[in-house]
């Protein structure tokens, strides 16, 4: 059995990170369906195709890590060393043979030795930059994880725009509907929204931002 693992929502200063892992006895259905790395892919295509992968999978596993435990983490550890826990997590419930991951790691090797160190299980990782790109298993992992946080990043809106009735975008800081959003809410409000990652530097400028502007009001 194989095994692919990778992650979406690692960098978002609004919603959750996402581990998926996929199991399959190996490729051959991934490469006839064309999958292909989740970022190359639209929304409505990586939905149908999620679908599909559940389908063929001989087993999959999702987990969601919300904002506020990624903050109440990063106390005591690296984002690195969380995606080490969460990914080890998810290979330890699918218990492949054979293992590729996603490396979030500068050094792939470390990567992969670091999860292999928190297994009560010996599988054989291949740790990888850029692994949704280069192995379909993993790339299909891709897929359920981005598809998972699509889904909550929509729920997170859905909730917020009961208080601010204006789009939440994509959570990323590089987003500026997403920037606008936590702006907005800061200056109405005087705090963050939930769901933000409150230790993400993004979000600290914004709320610097407004108390420095409230000062200059006053």
């Amino acid at each position: 059995m194989i095994s692919g693992v990778d992650e979406a929502g690692r960098g978002p200063v609004v919603g959750p990170l996402v581990i998926a892992g996929v199991t399959l006895k190996d490729d051959s259905e991934l490469t006839k369906n064309r999958i292909r790395d989740s970022k190359k892919l639209s929304p409505k295509r990586r939905e149908f195709l999620g679908k599909k992968i559940k389908k063929i999978a001989v087993n999959y596993e999702v987990l969601v890590i919300p904002a506020q435990d990624i903050d109440d983490m990063r106390r005591v550890m690296t984002l690195n060393e969380i995606e080490v826990n969460a990914f080890a997590k998810v290979i330890q419930k699918l218990k492949p043979e054979i293992c590729y991951v996603d490396s979030a790691d500068v050094n792939e090797k470390r990567f992969g030795k670091n999860i292999l160190d928190r297994l009560s299980f010996k599988p054989y990782i291949i740790s990888k930059h850029k692994a949704d790109e280069i192995y379909p298993i993993v790339s299909a992992a891709s897929i359920l994880a981005k598809t998972r946080r699509d889904e909550e990043i929509h729920k997170i809106e859905s909730m917020l725009r009961k208080k601010l009735d204006i789009p939440l975008g994509s959570g990323y800081p590089a987003d500026p509907v997403t920037r606008k959003f936590l702006e907005t809410w800061v200056e109405r409000f005087k705090d963050l929204p939930p769901h933000t990652r409150c230790s993400w530097e993004t979000a600290q400028n914004i709320l610097l931002k407004d108390r420095v502007k409230k000062l200059d009001d006053f």
